[in-house]
């Protein structure tokens, strides 16, 4: 078993408080609430987006309080992958880091489709040189650009250091969260409650359909909070591991919150029979309401803020989940190579902006379908951390800084919540069930591609012994406490908050 740390590819140490919440609520605000809000309002209405939102957010919350309590037990970088790992051993582990990453992936590629989108409500002219047409939508040859270029900036971005790239992720969600509030009180301060009716959907469908159609994809929306997980074993020395637990629960609160002020806000405008058909509905609503140009271009200025931090903080995800994988010798060990001066998981990242660009070229036809693949890959990795967390309790492994309300009570929970999701997404005939072709073939191709990794990777496995994966994937982290120095330290880190 290797005991010099040198031969365990380590990350720097650098990320504090705001970072850690930045990634997290950069990460779940995004873009979707410009892009989708039309979508919401259509499927469940008003009262029934809200609804939706509502109980999607409590099932996150339940999820939300399993990864605090196993992050604070095993603060490594790649979270879900060690957690697996951990609780029942290698092809687990692999199961649910590989959806994990292509759910993260998904969202980074919906991000680069809608740059685009976005884009082209601030300019117009940008829309030329059509080069082919997907699920009916045209695919511009300026919109791939675009793609191409913001693709290359994050992957930059990430590819030089862990410490630029949470800046870069703080400063733009404080000025997202200041943009946000300013267009949210206007619209609360001239919308009219009566505007709320009709509650319900609009498409013949029964509320209940409607708000489920809406309540499977809301692991898309939320996911973000689980990006400090990733990035837990990058945490500075003012970072106790039962505050990375209390962010992660503090940031899925901030999540709700805004969603459903955001849903509200729009839905009090009125228009909403417009907003259907329209590209960005909630600028559309705003712009109806207001007749304001500077209004709408500091929504769509907001959009692209939120669209840059989702991005930044999904990308940097997937990477380390990876890099987790890779450093585990669990798939390839060139995934777990850090960059030997930027301490960066390079290779996890240049894949991860390869994918991104390549998933670009589907275009506005595939946004909804990465949403779906994106949530049903999303939904079986939080299937795996319920079930994690639920062997972890019966497991004796020391101290646990941060610990779930109710116990295993909520553990089970979050599991039927994720087996849920998992079930309404691929029973035909369900309301919010996966489409053929796109989205079952999108969902198939990542399903083989992961297979192949798996049989390319069968050599690297068997290289590596039991208690060398243990040391590479856990470090020294999920053992039982030894001695009294050890949970001297436990408590020093509580003493911190």
């Amino acid at each position: 078993m290797p005991q010099d740390k040198s031969q365990r590819p380590s990350l720097n140490k650098v990320v504090g408080t705001y970072g850690f919440y930045s990634l997290a609520v950069g990460s779940m605000i995004g873009v979707g609430w410009i892009t989708a809000m039309g979508s919401w309002m259509e499927s469940a209405g008003p009262v029934g987006a809200i609804i939706a939102f509502a109980i999607g957010g409590i099932l996150m919350l339940l999820i939300g309080f399993c990864y605090a309590e196993v992050t604070s037990i095993l603060p490594v970088a790649g979270g879900e992958v060690a957690y697996a790992y951990k609780s029942f051993g290698v092809g687990q582990s692999f199961i649910v880091g590989w959806f994990l990453s292509f759910g993260y992936l998904s969202v980074s590629a919906f991000e680069a489709v809608s740059v685009g989108k976005v884009t082209s409500y601030l300019i117009p002219e940008i829309d030329v040189w059509p080069v082919y047409e997907i699920g009916g939508e045209q695919v511009y040859f300026t919109h791939l650009i675009l793609a191409a270029v913001f693709t290359l900036l994050i992957t930059y971005i990430n590819f030089r250091g862990v410490q630029g790239s949470t800046k870069f992720q703080t400063w733009l969600t404080f000025a997202f969260i200041g943009c946000a509030f300013i267009f949210i009180a206007a619209a609360f301060i001239s919308g009219e409650w009566r505007n709320l009716t009709p509650a319900f959907t609009y498409t013949g469908v029964s509320p209940m359909a409607g708000i489920l159609s809406v309540v499977v994809t809301v692991p898309f929306w939320f996911v973000g909070f689980d990006t400090i997980p990733q990035s837990a074993e990058e945490a500075n020395e003012s970072i106790s591991y039962r505050k990375l637990g209390v962010l992660i629960v503090l940031s899925i609160i901030s999540a709700i919150t805004f969603y459903i002020l955001l849903i509200l806000s729009t839905a009090l405008l009125g228009n909403r029979e417009v907003l259907f058909d329209a590209d960005l509905p909630t600028a559309e609503a705003f712009n109806l309401a207001f007749s304001s140009g500077w209004l709408v271009n500091l929504i769509l200025i907001s959009a692209l803020i939120g669209l840059i931090t989702s991005w930044n903080g999904f990308f940097f995800a997937g990477s380390r989940v990876l890099f987790a994988l890779g450093r585990g010798r669990i798939i390839s060990g060139a995934m777990g190579r850090t960059h030997p001066k930027y301490k960066t998981p390079a290779n996890a990242v240049i894949f991860s902006g390869i994918i991104t660009l390549l998933a670009s070229f589907l275009g506005r036809g595939a946004m909804l379908a990465f949403v779906n693949v994106g949530s049903f890959c999303i939904a079986v990795a939080f299937v795996g951390v319920s079930l994690s967390y639920l062997k972890l309790k019966k497991i004796h492994i020391g101290s646990r800084p941060y610990k779930a309300p109710g116990g295993a009570i909520t553990g089970y929970l979050a599991f039927l919540g994720g087996i849920s999701i998992l079930l309404i997404m691929v029973i035909p005939f369900s309301p919010a069930a996966l489409t053929w072709p796109l989205e079952w073939a999108i969902l198939l191709s990542l399903i083989l591609l992961g297979g192949t990794f798996w049989v390319l990777s069968h050599k690297a496995r068997e290289e590596t012994t039991a208690n060398e994966r243990d040391y590479l994937i856990l470090e020294n982290f999920g053992k039982p406490s030894s001695s009294k120095s050890e949970e001297e330290k436990n408590s020093n880190h509580l003493d911190k908050l």
